[in-house]
């Protein structure tokens, strides 16, 4: 397992009252202060993935830009699709949005949408759909966007309305079977908007190869935030390591599709 994650993963798991509260300039002008668990704006920490562990998912599933996720990831994904084309209705419809985000990708994209005449007001309000650079599962390269082609009418990518379209409807039926669970569920206390195109790999269960990994890397996020659907199998032993923040966690901000 590689020493970075170890070290991430323990930093998370440190009592509330060891972690320096060492506000963090996120774009311009937005400036915050981590809550005493690290996380930022709701988010949880996460570093870059090793770029030499990404692979390219092959074909046109990638729109705009190639999709690379961490060769494991990208394993699964392929099962994925393949079990998907042999559904009518969702068979080639699934394509790749955004898969592994830089922590300087994810500022350009975090950042480009604050201030006047830009979607959102402040980091904050950005926060409910876009995850805050240096705090995105993308950065991972275990986690990824899905979209839907052709899109429905009045259904755009990254709205909440492809839970409706039958590759949506497949995807929260069976993206499980392949080792994704969904981040961030209607209603999670994270305060995210519920994203039924958001996945993370973490495996069908730890003896896959790469699981125990991926598990490492999500194991904060897993415990006390599950995602649904979900994959119910962590470890004891990070059951035990994590637990809860004895400060008062931000409270979930009501449902609602933002744009990421």
């Amino acid at each position: 397992m590689p020493l970075r994650w170890l070290l991430v993963a323990f930093s998370l798991f440190a009592p509330a009252t060891a972690l320096a509260l060492t506000p963090v300039t996120l774009c311009n002008g937005q400036t915050v202060e981590p809550l005493p668990d690290g996380r930022v704006l709701g988010h949880i920490p996460y570093p870059d993935g090793n770029p030499a562990d990404m692979v390219t998912i092959p074909g046109n599933f990638g729109m705009g830009r190639p999709c690379q996720l961490h060769r494991d990831a990208a394993a699964a994904v392929t099962q994925l699709l393949a079990a998907a084309d042999q559904v009518p209705g969702v068979k080639g419809r699934l394509r790749g949005i955004s898969c592994f985000r830089t922590t300087e990708r994810q500022r350009q994209i975090f950042c480009s949408q604050i201030g006047p005449g830009k979607r959102c007001k402040d980091a904050a309000e950005r926060a409910k759909s876009s995850a805050p650079p240096g705090y995105s599962e993308h950065a991972t390269g275990y986690a990824l966007d899905f979209a839907v082609r052709p899109l429905a009418p009045g259904c755009g990518d990254v709205s909440d309305c492809i839970a409706n379209s039958p590759p949506g409807k497949w995807l929260l039926a069976h993206a499980t079977e392949f080792g994704f669970e969904l981040s961030f569920p209607p209603g999670n206390e994270q305060g995210v908007t519920w994203e039924p195109w958001h996945w993370r790999w973490v495996g069908v269960s730890a003896t896959v190869p790469g699981a125990a990994t991926a598990r490492t890397v999500f194991a904060t996020a897993r415990t006390r935030f599950p995602a649904s659907p979900g994959i119910p199998d962590l470890s004891p032993e990070w059951r035990e390591a994590i637990q809860p923040s004895p400060s008062p966690l931000v409270p979930p901000a009501p449902t609602q599709t933002w744009p990421k």
